[in-house]
């Protein structure tokens, strides 16, 4: 891979004209197919095989129109202060409004609040049940048009009319958070390179690398369903990973071009050397984002697969666009007048990185490091044993929404179980007297202790399929609603024994349980497939026994204090207005898995370009500690100033409005920080302290059977110095070490100034070096892997 991936690089540099036209004509494609896209949808749960489906399934079909799956909405109205709704004038104005949602686009039928009994006892509070005929991604503008219009005719005739429900159209996104992610991306890559080209080409690929996964997801949505959640999680993960991509390979170039190699071989080298990292760290992340959908929930498959895609762009963006660009740069990049006092004495060779003197002071200290991170870790995990899980519904809104508003006021007036009614169906078509199994049914709903109210059965034309309403007392994400629907289903056991009637519970309540109880269920198995791939994933790259060992326990730790981060935040209500947390209540059913499958790959990209430098040292000789030392001179800073560009993105994301994605938003800036600063660059090293020698040992057999992937493309950089002229190039920059972003040992002067400065070799010398290597050089480079 590393003589491709070499061979590309020098390939994209030099056409760098054709391969920029390329991606504009592509990203110019599917932005005008993206243009008459449908668009995400607000993400329809939908769980094959569970009880509430084979309901939906059965009631499509008994009773097409009562659109089982179709959108549904309620409108709620509520009396001025010390009226009632009741009373002729508001009435009438109900009514109106009422026969105007019923003319509405798409809806299938409307339930009148005076004939439905859908009045509160004060007689202040009403709704409208408006269903439609389509499912809630399809719901037109017309429709949505008129809601909006008996919301303002309502509150024109001094009602307060509010709209719940998935037909409701959700309010748009702020972008705040992705600008602040590009802001703090901008200066952390300043800081890094401080030069205001190098910094800019991470940005400047990252930004179109993302706009052509986010345009070929919404042009996506012209074949598939996908949720509005998918788009955001793919433009969060892809900005990240597309900026720290960039990021690695950019500091590798300058690296080259250090050492003295023009910048077209010193491009090929960089995308042979960190390119193959690269690629090997997003194939983990798309591994495990893709692994997503052998959940078989649709909402879950569609986040995975999208963010999947995204992180594939931002591979191929870094693998063919990324040095393009660098041709456009070349030697430019190497410009620097943004250093800092300390930065330029570093590269004089005075003093240690902060890097440097981290690795040397956790070496010394292992045990006692390694003590407090594993303790401190291991605290803020205690309150996952309190970790409850629940699907968002419009109580999670922000306060102030439509849809909030309408809960809350459904709440007042009818009780909380009004915003979550459950539709029970008993399936009596192996029953002998079905009308006595729903009468049944009926009677035993009725007696249920957290059953607020109870609808008559309704038969389908046949007369074998009874659909009932049973409304809970308690709030739709409670407890006590889960274990009623429990309750209902062993119920339903008995009535099948009696009368030989099926009973199921279903509606948007019983779906969300049903969802949040699969989800539970396929957290662990999830997360043993994980481990198990990162274990076989590490021990291929680091051939070593131990190194994978160390990495899936340091990313368990991560997850499990992310997840003990969330609940004391979320569900326990710490620090919840420092976070914009206006409720608490149980953590999102999607999160802990998405969770893992995100923190795994973004795990396992720091494990690789961290560690693969202390291999690269530690098999060129050095010993155990100093290979961690070294590993830390040359990668340290490119790894914190990854890790800080991804913290600062995915907290950006706690400005949304969203529940859900202010928790992704958390947890992702937790996991990553935990697993960057505590577990990789304190955790790993003290580990590797301790056991020395052992931390690299691999049987014999093991390693005769393994392939050897060449992350590090050893073997190509062994071949390239095998064809190398006697004559090695010199070095542009002084008090460098080679290879190392990281300022290390000086080097001896070669009367050229730092990368501060914009000078380079004497003209004499510049010419005199040119005309005895160029022309060997070149007929080198065209095949550098060919033998003499």
């Amino acid at each position: 891979m590393a003589t491709f991936l070499y061979r590309l690089g020098r390939l994209a540099f030099r056409r760098r004209r054709v391969v920029v036209m390329l991606w504009v004509a592509v990203l110019a494609a599917i932005g005008i197919g993206a243009m008459s896209a449908p668009g995400t949808s607000s993400g329809a749960l939908s769980v094959p095989g569970t009880q509430s489906q084979r309901a939906i399934d059965l009631l499509r079909k008994e009773f097409p129109q009562a659109s089982a799956d179709g959108a549904t909405a309620r409108v709620v109205f509520e009396a001025p202060s010390g009226q009632k709704l009741t009373s002729a004038a508001n009435k009438t104005e109900v009514e109106s409004l009422v026969a105007k949602l019923e003319k509405s686009p798409q809806v299938s039928g409307v339930t009148d609040p005076f004939t439905g009994g859908l009045v509160s006892r004060s007689g202040t509070i009403a709704y409208a049940q408006v269903s439609y005929k389509v499912a809630q991604a399809d719901v037109g503008a017309a429709a949505h048009t008129v809601q909006t219009e008996v919301v303002a005719q309502g509150e024109k005739a001094g009602l307060k009319v509010s709209l719940g429900g998935n037909a409701v159209e959700n309010k748009a996104t702020s972008k705040a958070a992705e600008l602040i992610g590009v802001g703090v991306a901008a200066v952390v890559l300043v800081i890094t390179f401080g030069s205001m080209i190098a910094a800019g080409l991470p940005l400047l690929t990252a930004i179109l690398g993302v706009a052509a996964a986010v345009l070929s997801v919404t042009l996506a949505t012209h074949f598939f369903d996908l949720a509005s959640s998918s788009t955001t999680l793919a433009l969060m993960l892809g900005l990240a990973v597309a900026i720290d991509y960039a990021l690695f390979i950019v500091s590798r170039y300058r690296n080259e071009i250090r050492d003295g190699h023009e910048p077209e071989e010193a491009c090929g080298r960089a995308l042979g050397t960190a390119g193959s990292a690269v690629v090997f760290a997003g194939l983990t992340v798309i591994v495990a984002l893709s692994g997503l959908s052998v959940i078989g929930i649709g909402m879950l498959t569609s986040m995975g697969l999208a963010s999947a895609f995204a992180v594939a762009v931002a591979v191929i963006i870094a693998l063919t666009l990324l040095p393009a660009v660098l041709g456009f740069a070349g030697s430019r990049i190497m410009r620097g007048r943004l250093h800092t006092r300390r930065m330029k004495a570093l590269e004089r060779g005075e003093g240690e990185s902060m890097g440097v003197r981290w690795a040397k002071f956790v070496t010394r200290n292992p045990v006692k490091v390694l003590a407090v991170s594993v303790v401190g870790l291991a605290l803020l995990a205690i309150p996952t044993m309190s970790l409850k899980m629940a699907l968002n519904d419009d109580s999670g809104k922000p306060p102030g929404t439509t849809q909030r508003i309408a809960y809350d006021t459904l709440s007042k007036g009818f009780g909380p179980g009004f915003n979550g009614p459950l539709t029970v169906v008993v399936d009596a078509r192996g029953s002998d007297d079905p009308k006595a199994a729903a009468q049944d049914a009926y009677t035993m709903l009725s007696k249920l202790d957290d059953v607020a109210a109870v609808r008559p059965p309704s038969f389908n034309q046949a007369g074998d399929v009874a659909l009932l309403g049973a409304v809970p007392k308690s709030a739709p994400t409670s407890e006590a609603t889960k274990d009623l629907v429990g309750e209902i289903r062993d119920h339903g056991t008995a009535l099948h024994q009696e009368s030989g009637a099926d009973l199921m519970v279903t509606g948007l309540t019983a779906v969300n349980i049903d969802v949040s109880t699969k989800l539970s269920d396929a957290l662990i198995p999830y997360l043993a497939i994980v481990v198990g791939l990162a274990l076989i994933l590490l021990l291929l790259v680091f051939r070593s026994i131990v190194i994978p060992l160390k990495a899936a326990l340091g990313f368990l730790l991560s997850v499990v204090s992310t997840l003990g981060v969330l609940v004391a935040v979320f569900q326990w209500g710490w620090l919840k207005d420092v976070f914009g947390v206006d409720q608490t209540g149980p953590i999102v059913s999607l999160l802990p898995i998405v969770l893992i499958g995100v923190v795994f790959g973004l795990a396992m990209d720091y494990e690789v370009f961290l560690v693969s430098r202390m291999r690269e040292e530690y098999v060129h000789g050095a010993e155990p500690t100093q290979a961690i030392v070294g590993g830390f001179r040359h990668s340290g800073r490119v790894v914190t100033a990854a890790a800080v560009i991804m913290v600062s993105v995915f907290s950006g994301f706690l400005l949304d409005d969203e529940a859900l994605i202010k928790s992704i938003g958390l947890g992702l800036a937790a996991a990553v920080f935990f697993d960057a600063f505590v577990v990789r660059m304190t955790i790993v090293p003290a580990v590797m302290a301790l056991l020395g020698h052992r931390s690299w040992n691999l049987p014999k057999w093991l390693d005769r059977i393994l392939p050897n992937v060449d992350v590090e493309g050893e073997k190509l950089r062994h071949a390239l110095e095998a064809e190398q002229p006697d004559t090695a190039p010199a070095p542009v920059l002084a008090g460098v070490h080679a290879g190392s972003d990281d300022h290390g040992a000086p080097r001896a002067s070669t009367g050229v100034r730092g990368s501060d400065d914009t000078e380079t070799q004497a003209p004499a010398q510049k010419a005199d070096s040119t005309q005895s290597q160029a022309p060997a050089r070149r007929k080198l480079l065209k095949n550098p892997l060919r033998r003499s």
